[in-house]
């Protein structure tokens, strides 16, 4: 599964202490993200003045970067609690119901992988977060009533890995949508210098360069590869961690120098040597590698695509002259092959 994988994204048991040790509480301490930070500081601001409370905000994009940190960032900065909750967790309108009608004037409502949210109680969110009440019914059958509660002014932040999967009405309704972009590697050695730091690791500036660069442009990846790093200097080299002693522990765990593993150089291998190097429907490759379909298209293939070892064609997936140079592989001369289908 991906979330076994220490370059996955997805959040992993082990990851919670650590990120509620190491998440950022103010958006001057938020690192990245620059053109977001700017937006979302103008917004504070002016819900500050007018003493509102802030537009609903939509926040998308891979998993890892730092969604549900910004979140608490805006609740804190907006003075506010937060409560919050997900998708998959929100069953009955009856849940969804009893979180809205405790929230308290202004606070934030985190609802987490947004886009898997029942429909049936996806719809008590409309007439929420547009007019500020819900409706509820009580009793069955021809004696049953419905009830409209005031709700107090809320701001519901939500957070999705697919914002394709949304409904119209309910995109419709976040008044600031804002997609989160993979981090580069400076940004990302500031993360890890800033998380070895609270952490009490000795790491120089090599060394933090090592880990951030194989991140995968996404600070939790970046984080967990630092605890991994940490682990290994601790044995074996007296606790301090410089470029080679990252490079020989992310040797250790399969991990390379674009941050590439096991099942990334599998995927890519698979394409040239099966498939001739593509065009091949994204089905016929989760078939060769015994992998879900819309697990490649989430999760592997935007990392692939952003390195530029893989192409998106009308006609399929095309590994790249770049994709053929990281395998060691000479390219095929002339036109690509047949199209693969599932």
């Amino acid at each position: 599964m991906d979330s076994e994988r220490v370059v996955s994204g997805w959040k992993r048991l082990e990851d919670q202490d650590l990120e509620l040790t190491l998440r950022p509480r103010t958006l001057d301490e938020y690192i990245g993200q620059e053109k977001v930070k700017k937006q979302m500081r103008l917004f504070i601001t002016a819900a500050k003045q007018r003493g509102e409370a802030l537009d609903h905000v939509l926040l998308y994009g891979p998993p890892g970067l730092g969604k549900t940190s910004l979140a608490y960032i805006i609740a804190n900065e907006m003075g506010v609690g937060i409560r919050t909750t997900s998708g998959p967790a929100i069953e009955r309108q009856g849940d969804l119901v009893a979180i809205l009608t405790n929230l308290q004037p202004n606070d934030v409502l985190f609802i987490d992988e947004i886009h898997r949210l029942n429909r049936t109680v996806e719809e008590v969110l409309y007439p929420a977060m547009e007019e500020g009440v819900v409706d509820i019914i009580i009793g069955k059958g021809p004696g049953a009533r419905s009830i409209r509660l005031e709700l107090p002014p809320f701001t519901l932040v939500g957070a999705t890995t697919r914002a394709g999967m949304l409904t119209g009405p309910l995109r419709d309704r976040f008044g600031v949508i804002n997609r989160l972009e993979f981090y580069s590697k400076d940004e990302l050695t500031v993360i890890v210098r800033r998380s070895a730091r609270i952490l009490g690791v000795e790491i120089d500036d090599k060394g933090a360069e090592e880990i951030a660069g194989r991140a995968r442009g996404t600070p939790r990846v970046a984080n967990r590869l630092l605890r991994r790093v940490r682990d290994y200097a601790q044995v074996k080299a007296d606790n301090r961690i410089t470029q080679e002693v990252a490079g020989e522990a992310l040797a250790l765990f399969d991990v390379d120098q674009y941050g590439l593993d096991h099942i990334d150089r599998k995927l890519l291998s698979t394409i040239v040597t099966v498939f001739n190097g593509g065009p091949v429907g994204v089905d016929a490759i989760a078939a060769a590698i015994s992998e879900e379909a819309s697990t490649i298209e989430d999760v592997y293939e935007p990392y692939l695509l952003q390195l530029g070892f893989l192409q998106r064609t009308n006609r399929g997936r095309v590994v790249t002259h770049l994709g053929y140079q990281y395998l060691g592989k000479p390219q095929p001369v002339g036109e690509p092959g047949k199209l693969f289908e599932a």
